[in-house]
């Protein structure tokens, strides 16, 4: 295990971290606003005055590819990558970089999809009951608060990581 660790090196491994941060949760952001976007165009095509909401409601759940971005951002800072060159990173510290990304990269990931369900549910509310549709959000916000948590882990370890 220790030479499978050792032919990627630190830095292979803090990439990783990285890369699947944002790469997990831009992924999952795009099957969620995707599903919102999908449940939208019903409603849209009776009632297109609705469009703001509906665009609202398909927004919230690519807020987790953004905090992917900025813990990619937190790492590559980490590493260095912004002052003049990547430092040169041993096993365990890029290991250490490549397990703090993992909160936003898995939290992120589910969270970007169940809270494109919440919402795409949500544009029921839209399509019945348009003056309730903020209720929707407030139950997006539920599922949006562990995305937060997931930002916060993964920012706060990577600013201890090194």
């Amino acid at each position: 295990m220790v030479e499978f660790f050792e032919m990627f090196g630190g830095i292979g491994l803090a990439f990783l971290g990285a890369a699947l941060s944002v790469a997990l949760c831009c992924i999952a952001s795009a099957k969620g606003t995707g599903m919102v976007g999908e449940a939208a165009t019903g409603v849209l095509t009776e009632a297109p005055e609705h469009f703001s909401k509906c665009l609202i409601l398909q927004v919230l759940p690519g807020t987790q590819g953004l905090y992917g971005l900025v813990v990619w951002f937190f790492a590559l800072f980490t590493m260095g990558a912004f002052s003049g060159g990547i430092v040169d990173l041993s096993v365990t510290q890029g290991l250490t970089i490549f397990v703090s990304c993992l909160p936003m990269a898995f939290g992120g990931w589910l969270s970007a999809i169940y809270q494109g369900r919440v919402a795409a549910a949500s544009i029921n509310v839209v399509a019945k009951r348009p003056d309730d549709w903020a209720k929707g959000i407030i139950l997006c916000g539920v599922v949006e608060f562990y995305a937060i948590l997931s930002l916060l882990a993964s920012v706060l370890l990577l600013m201890n990581a090194l």
